[in-house]
């Protein structure tokens, strides 16, 4: 068994290896396109990720509360302990943008295209700087027909860990009026935060329904986002 998941990482890798340059490619010559097309192009990239990962690795999955998803731009505050959603939720949902560290746009390749996708690239070190410029682009990217996902633990997660919230996402969709959509999953258990190996089995997706921003401050709601997520997450994992 153990030889076998070796064998299909090793097959995953390699696709990604070959994959992931020949993109990047397109995904410069997108410049000239808007945001929504390149978008649409260059996010063909993770579908084929996710694609290959349940063709190679056994790793597929299912979503419930679809139906959750609103008709407007909304925020996305999602669990994070794995690679796998990064790539899924671009399949699950309408398009999108990610606030991310700007250092992940100096990768080779895999940066330059997640620089055609209009990430929010912040400077954490920089945290007022960082708020202003979330603030700004998120409208932005909002008024552009854009949703956009945030990680509120910061970094993965290891399953059955729960991470901080940090009150970024909810703050962003108070200053905005967007709503709030939770996501919690169990993608830890097949593709666990850095690990080269992918195991097999059912991701789940749980989609809660939109939170409406109202008189709360950032953290605390952020704290009752995180405690949907956590308690759904636990959920998924003991059905």
């Amino acid at each position: 068994m153990r030889s076998s998941v070796w064998l299909r990482s090793v097959a995953f890798v390699l696709v990604q290896v070959v994959a992931t340059p020949v993109y990047s490619v397109v995904a410069l010559l997108t410049f000239p396109f808007s945001p929504l097309t390149r978008y649409r192009i260059i996010s063909s990239w993770s579908r084929l990720m996710v694609w290959s990962v349940e063709r190679l690795c056994g790793i597929r999955y299912r979503v419930i509360g679809a139906e959750n998803i609103p008709d407007e731009p909304f925020i996305v505050l999602s669990k994070h302990e794995s690679a796998w959603e990064t790539l899924a939720l671009q399949v699950v949902l309408p398009p999108q943008v990610w606030v991310v560290k700007r250092e992940l746009l100096w990768i080779p390749f895999f940066g330059w295209g997640l620089a055609m996708l209009s990430p929010i690239a912040i400077d954490r070190k920089d945290g007022r700087r960082a708020l202003r410029q979330t603030l700004e682009q998120g409208r932005a990217r909002l008024a552009s027909g854009f949703n956009i996902v945030v990680f509120p633990e910061g970094t993965r997660s290891a399953p059955g860990v729960g991470g901080t919230y940090q009150a970024g996402g909810a703050w962003l969709a108070l200053q905005t009026g967007a709503p709030i959509v939770p996501v919690a999953h169990n993608a830890g258990d097949h593709w666990p935060r850095n690990s080269f190996l992918k195991y097999p089995g059912v991701v789940t997706i749980s989609i809660g329904r939109a939170v409406r921003p109202s008189d709360e401050k950032a953290p605390e709601l952020a704290r009752r986002i995180g405690e949907w997520i956590e308690n759904e997450t636990r959920r998924i994992r003991s059905s």
